[in-house]
């Protein structure tokens, strides 16, 4: 290669595995041959010093699998990471990036370091080499996290069936790049463009050994920038090559002119540095996630995968980043001098410690469902059934959590002023823990009297005096006394108990009511003192007379959004401040399915079927002053399954894109059940779909028509807005278009005037369609009956029959959604309300608060915990645009400096006379602020 520097050529041998945890084989079975594989290094590395290293797969993780079973190797293990014989980290698991939300990527490249550097040593490789494409924002959280490398398998070059790789134009003129991200940040990229398994299994007999070198040189030269040769010696689950120096003494004896080297990334990368690599190497910028190719290998549609699965990942991530974090660091500063005290009080001494070991628990549990072949659904069905119970045990850990700060915040907000309306008065926080103020429908559950057996009545006593209790003549107060319209639901007598960190469990009955009510302008961070109250003077405060939302039958009307139901069941939503009107949304569409679970296949010459012009079943379900309900139910057929030939064609392994296989004429019933809402003072519509899916192979979407002409999109992607081409490369063959979400994608004019966001829950599949309506598709449910790749492993119940339920929120906005506040309404719909009771008594909180007060046009607020290192709180923004922001945050009594993404301490930032912080933000930069109290 022409531009090769001319020195000596080199040929770095570096030993690994990659280590899918589970995958074609459950987790358990995968286990055994990690400790197989693990006796074995050690056994190795023990016996033969010419075997020099090996590089553990960039996660640590396999650590703890290790360790589990083997405790009395510990001291052995770590003497060889010692000696950098055995490299690890810098990650916790290898995840799929774009399946994880921006804050889960951080926790994982943030554990694995505080995992590695136990043992003394942290592998600064920005290791990538399977995941299913790589995020935009890369190479920012690489350089933040010191580490100026990526190394990558997909993106810039076809991969396909079986991880093959094959000639093409690409991105790239080597396998050595320049990766940019969207805020400029570069790194060098090395793109593993013979794969991770170009020097796997070097043969010793010299024969075999020529014809394997002269082969594996060619192909490493074909790509390498130049004559430092990467080969990556082992594969998936391969198990080590103990002959491997024996190997390379063959090598070295057939190949003089090239020095084999059993190498490591450190040194690969520093023989990379200096004069070797060529002045101009092509930049690469943003997402890599393989569009200029035929579209067929991209393994995308493992975002509708087991829709089940993103879903309970999703509130998973949420409860514990967007609620459990940020009101345990708020519990955390409670006598911390934190923001949000009342005037004049004095913080008092709290005792709470901000739980690193509980969320590092909590964390790690959730994080092993994170692995690509995991989160993507893209495994056998004991592995899934696995990620089930994990998710279940993380989010129990994160309600603990949310429990008990919940309960020490809300106790220590100052309630007094309610007494006023006499002992009974119930005083209710809503806790918002977004990033933006917030208004809408919060529903809390609240014990209107206890009698616990301690008080040594019968329970028959005990409940029959519950019952007797008297409910009338009370009405909800907000902390100016006002009167909230509010609906109130007998739960009756239920059983309840306490559990002291100081005595035996305390069992009781309490007569519990439901009331829902809107809340409205709750502070970001921050919290909202309500009452539910009786006495003589209550009756002065009834709650005025608010308009219906209803509007006849099939209208809904909040003042800033219109919505009407056709006959069909789709809707019309016209936002009344531009007089703009977004029709025939919410069509629901089904396809046949004979792919798998990473790609989707619609059958050859099928048409959608539709239930556009399907007579629909409407009523209003709910017309409360707060918030009122369409149900719309369709009650449709679709195919039962795919025919007779798609069991043919799993079974001998024929490659999905050649599949001929059509749909049977015998269909099952598919009625979904559509609950359509407007709140009071919402900028949204919401839609909840439920249905019970009989069908097998077979894919569900919902479609938005948009009508707006642009020749791009944006969707939420990982601390990034990405901006998309509606249309495809030349090079796409696929007629599939399929994209990766998290929390929304937005159709905007060409002129961001106006634009049509679709936010979902845990729906990480969308389509902008090349439909002349740039109409938004959202995949709801794919069910496919086998994993693919590389061989025949069945599935059923990848096939997802049984009952699902769906949110998405349809958010029309004027201008720029990155400052309209459109983003930042797809960002609260994922967070749910918190609340908690408490009494009425003085506390150093104000009955309306916040812990930290911000503001900055077009960024969005990421994340509030507390630092391990120096118990400081850690605030993380990021600017949704390509353009400079400012941002400011008040900051009074504290001392405020700038961090990283691994929260390392770092300049010292100056405030302001009043105590707040003015930062200009660059374009697509994530910031993260340290700020400590000082008195």
């Amino acid at each position: 290669m022409e531009n090769r520097v001319q020195t000596r050529r080199k040929a770095h041998i570096i030993s690994h595995t990659h280590w899918d945890r589970e995958w074609y084989l459950p987790y358990e079975k995968h286990h055994v041959r990690l400790i197989r594989l693990m006796d074995t290094l050690l056994d190795t590395l023990k016996r033969d010093d010419e075997y020099r290293s090996f590089f553990l797969d960039g996660q640590t993780i396999i650590l703890e699998d290790y360790l589990q079973v083997r405790p009395e190797r510990r001291e052995e293990l770590e003497q060889r990471i010692k000696e950098n014989r055995i490299f690890i980290g810098p990650w916790y698991i290898l995840q799929d990036a774009f399946l994880t939300s921006s804050e889960a990527n951080l926790r994982n490249l943030l554990i694995g370091h505080q995992d590695a550097a136990r043992y003394g040593t942290i592998s600064k490789v920005g290791y990538f080499p399977d995941t299913f494409g790589n995020i935009g924002q890369a190479p920012q959280i690489m350089r933040q996290a010191g580490i100026g490398n990526a190394v990558f398998g997909r993106g810039v070059k076809p991969t396909g069936f079986n991880n093959t790789v094959a000639d093409s134009e690409f991105e790239s003129s080597y396998s050595e790049l320049i990766w940019e991200g969207p805020d400029g940040s570069r790194v060098l990229g090395i793109l593993f463009a013979n794969w991770y398994s170009n020097g796997n299994e070097v043969p010793t007999d010299e024969a075999a050994a020529k014809e394997y070198w002269d082969r594996k040189l060619a192909d490493a030269e074909k790509y390498a920038s130049t004559n430092q040769l990467l080969y990556m010696n082992g594969c998936d689950h391969q198990p080590i090559q103990t002959d491997l120096p024996e190997a390379m003494r063959v090598a070295r004896k057939l190949y003089p002119d090239t020095d084999f080297v059993h190498s490591n990334f450190a040194d690969y990368l520093a023989a990379l540095g200096g004069d070797e690599l060529p002045a101009h190497l092509s930049v690469v910028k943003g997402e890599l996630r393989s569009q200029r190719t035929d579209g067929w290998g991209t393994l995308v549609n493992t975002a509708s995968a087991r829709v089940y699965l993103k879903q309970m990942n999703q509130h998973g991530q949420t409860l514990l980043e967007k609620v459990a974090e940020p009101l345990a660091a708020i519990a955390h500063g409670l006598g911390r001098g934190e923001q949000g005290k009342g005037q004049g009080q004095e913080a008092t001494l709290g005792s709470y410690s901000y739980p690193h070991h509980l969320f590092t628990y909590a964390w790690k549990t959730l994080m092993q469902n994170h692995p690509h072949d995991s989160i993507c659904g893209c495994s056998v069905d004991e592995v899934h059934r696995e990620m089930v119970t994990r998710f279940e045990k993380s989010k129990h850990v994160a309600e603990s959590i949310v429990d008990e700060s919940k309960q020490l915040v809300a106790d220590a907000v100052d309630t007094s002023g309610f007494a006023r309306f006499g002992e009974e008065a119930l005083p209710l926080i809503a806790f918002n823990t977004t990033g933006w103020k917030r208004g809408g429908t919060i529903s809390i559950v609240a014990d209107v009297r206890r009698i616990y057996y301690r008080e040594g009545l019968s329970p028959e006593e005990m409940i029959s005096r519950l019952k007797a209790l008297d409910l009338g003549g009370r009405v909800l107060v907000d902390a100016e006394g006002a009167a909230v319209p509010v609906k109130v639901e007998d739960l009756g007598v239920q059983f309840g108990y306490d559990l002291p960190d100081d005595a035996f469990r305390q069992a009781y009955w309490a007569r519990q009511v439901r009331l829902t009510f809107a809340a409205s302008d709750v502070p970001a961070l921050g919290w909202k003192t309500y009452a539910w109250v009786k006495s003589a003077s209550a009756a002065s405060a009834a709650a005025p007379e608010a308009a219906s939302i209803v509007r006849g039958e099939r209208t809904l009307d909040n003042g800033t959004l219109r919505v009407e139901v056709a006959d069909d069941g789709t809707l019309t939503v016209t936002d009344l401040a531009s007089g703009h009107a977004y029709r025939d949304l919410l069509v629901y569409e089904d396809t046949g399915d004979i792919g798998n679970e990473y790609m989707y296949k619609q059958p050859e010459g099928e048409e959608a079927l539709t239930t556009r012009g399907l007579a629909a079943e409407i009523r209003v379900a709910c017309d409360e002053v707060y918030r009122a309900t369409i149900e719309i139910v369709h009650r449709w057929a679709v195919p039962a399954s795919a025919d007779a030939l798609f069991e043919e064609e799993k079974q001998y392994a024929v490659y999905f894109p050649e599949r001929k296989a059509q749909r049977v004429a015998e269909t099952v019933p598919l009625t979904i059940r559509t609950l359509v809402s407007l709140e009071k003072d919402g900028k949204g519509v919401a839609v909840r779909a439920s249905f019970n899916n009989q069908a097998k192979d077979h894919r569900v979407r919902a479609l938005f028509p948009t009508d707006l002409q642009a020749s791009v999109h944006r969707a939420d992607a990982i601390f990034e807005v990405a901006v998309r081409d509606n249309e495809p490369a030349a090079e796409w063959q696929n007629p599939s278009n399929a994209q990766h979400q998290q929390a929304f994608v937005d159709v905007s004019e060409a002129d961001l005037s106006r634009g049509l966001t679709i936010a979902n829950k845990g729906l990480n599949e969308y389509e902008v369609l090349r439909d002349g309506r740039n109409t938004i598709a959202v995949t709801l449910l794919r069910s496919v009956a086998e994993l693919g790749d590389w061989g025949v492993f069945p599935t059923p119940e990848a096939q997802c029959l049984g009952d699902h339920e769906v949110e998405l929120m349809i958010i029309p906005h004027e201008g720029d959604g990155a400052v309209s506040g459109a983003y930042a309404e797809a960002y609260q719909f994922q967070v749910p309300w918190t609340s908690a009771q408490t009494g009425a008594h003085q506390g150093q909180l104000a009955p309306v608060g916040a812990a930290y007060a911000w503001e900055g046009e077009g960024l969005a607020f990421s994340s509030l915990k507390i630092n391990e290192k120096d118990g400081g709180a850690m605030l993380r923004w990021f600017n949704l645009r390509q353009q400079p922001a400012e941002l400011k945050l008040a900051a009074p009594n504290a001392s405020v400096y700038r961090s990283d993404v691994l929260e390392n301490r770092g300049e010292a930032l100056a405030l302001g006379a009043d105590g707040s912080l003015s930062l200009p933000i660059g374009p697509c930069e994530i910031v993260t602020i340290g700020v400590e109290a000082t008195k």
